[in-house]
């Protein structure tokens, strides 16, 4: 009998892959797709595992995470959603860490002028038109701008103009195809438009400082989420994200 188990456990262990082999599963706010790709092809390159990353918008995958997504961790665009998956106890409370901020910028379809300063002339030019935003009620970089509009004493001129999105790279998308004059983005994501350009950028001080959150999930086994996670912290991953346009340890 003792014979007949030690062989079933052997053929067991012979048949499901140690986890350290499998890729490591991470879901990521959308707004760090190009960083996060690219830092996942240098944790490969250093730990021979690979990264499997799923994006959308935060509040959509702290839900998920929440329900119980098989995520090893979880990047999010904001300190309040974190704090939602910690509340939950969906995430390891000690593995929290911040590895990135940004910025805000208003985007315009190629050729349209900048804003005046101040974006005083914002209501006036979305006369008829829509500005498109990613949605302030579940999406960081949405609470982010009504913030930042309020702080400017705009919102109550624009808020009946907004066109709310999922998150900010379908407000990306709408503005470089010219469906929208306006989009409500990240600094990081103007990089990556070359059919847009940045009309205006708001000071650091109109809304909450933007954070970039990592966390272990507690349904996550992966052998290597904590050297994951480490590793974003670490030189190689803040120098990619400093290159992206993220504001790191490099930059205040």
């Amino acid at each position: 009998m003792l014979d007949i188990l030690k062989a079933l456990v052997l053929s067991i262990l012979l048949v499901v892959p140690a986890r350290a082999d499998q890729p490591l599963t991470v879901f990521a706010a959308a707004s760090m797709r190009e960083a996060m790709e690219e830092i996942g092809t240098a944790f490969a390159e250093e730990s021979g595992t690979s990264v499997l990353f799923s994006f959308a918008g935060t509040g959509t995958l702290a839900r998920q995470i929440e329900a119980g997504a098989p995520a090893d961790a979880f990047v999010s665009a904001d300190a309040e959603w974190m704090d939602y998956v910690v509340d939950r106890q969906a995430v390891v409370l000690g593995s929290v860490r911040e590895i990135a901020s940004n910025r805000l910028v208003l985007l315009a379809p190629a050729g349209s002028p900048q804003l005046k300063p101040g974006a005083s002339d914002l209501p006036v030019r979305l006369e008829g038109e829509r500005l498109a935003i990613a949605d302030p009620e579940t999406v960081p970089a949405g609470r982010y701008g009504k913030a930042a509009l309020q702080a400017l004493g705009l919102w109550d001129r624009v808020s009946s103009h907004l066109a709310p999105m999922d998150n900010v790279r379908i407000v990306l998308a709408a503005v470089a195809r010219g469906d929208v004059p306006f989009g409500l983005v990240y600094r990081t994501d103007a990089v990556v438009a070359p059919d847009a350009l940045v009309v205006y950028e708001f000071p650091e001080d109109r809304h909450p400082r933007i954070r970039y959150l990592a966390a272990q999930t507690v349904n996550g086994s992966h052998a290597h989420t904590d050297r994951f996670l480490q590793f974003l912290a670490g030189p190689v991953a803040q120098e990619i994200l400093h290159s992206s346009g993220f504001l790191t340890d490099k930059e205040g």
